[in-house]
């Protein structure tokens, strides 16, 4: 395996430094204007460390890439979201993986049409985090591709549907997600119930509080 660009372990080592410890080292006699200079740097470090993650996404060697992605979506910096969906179309598994779950993990609602699409990716890892992230993001036009989903040949892919059906909320999925619970996986009928369950909560309470006016 390559190892990670030099400079990019230096910026990374920089940026979790500063973070951690918000020093530098030096005599502070002025507390408010050292932490103010403080954040300057360490705001102006992770830009670097940002900017340098996109190049090596775009333009790196397949190692680089898939690192790249990875560590934008432990960033959750938006401004990753467009290059992350780009990255969606690299002609490696591993990086379209990476990319895809960095996006959930980012969160952005931008994000949404892009991971729809990337459920009916050829490769299954892609399928899997990409109802992952769609459930991380609770975005409501994701019910009808997930619930497609719930029928998907790989029983993984059909497991984070239903996870993400159950976090998303939609009732419009209760009967699909009552049809998979005759999934022949066990692990896909656990997942399912613990969804449907999620939705009866989310009902029950909504009842309560419209009794409660």
């Amino acid at each position: 395996m390559e190892r990670e660009p030099k400079e990019l372990l230096q910026l990374e080592d920089n940026v979790t430094s500063k973070e951690m410890s918000g020093k530098d080292g030096g005599e502070r006699k002025d507390p408010d204007i050292a932490g103010e200079r403080d954040a300057i740097d360490r705001e102006d470090e992770k830009d670097k460390y940002f900017r340098l993650l996109v190049r090596y996404l775009r333009k790196g060697d397949l190692n680089s890439r898939w690192r790249a992605a990875e560590a934008l979506g432990e960033l959750r910096d938006p401004r990753a979201v467009p290059f992350l969906i780009q990255a969606l179309k690299d002609p490696f598994e591993d990086v379209q993986w990476m990319a895809v779950q960095a996006l959930g993990r980012i969160g952005e609602p931008s994000a949404v049409d892009a991971l729809i699409e990337a459920l009916g990716s050829e490769s299954k890892w892609v399928r899997q985090g990409a109802a992952w992230s769609l459930g991380r993001i609770g975005d409501v036009r994701a019910v009808e591709p997930l619930v497609r989903a719930l029928k998907d040949r790989k029983r993984e892919v059909r497991k984070n549907a239903a996870w993400a059906l159950g976090r998303i909320g939609d009732f419009r999925a209760v009967e699909h997600l009552q049809a998979a619970l005759k999934d022949e996986e066990p692990v896909v009928r656990e997942e399912v119930s613990r969804a449907i369950a999620l939705l009866e909560q989310k009902k029950t309470g909504l009842v309560e509080a419209a009794e409660s006016r």
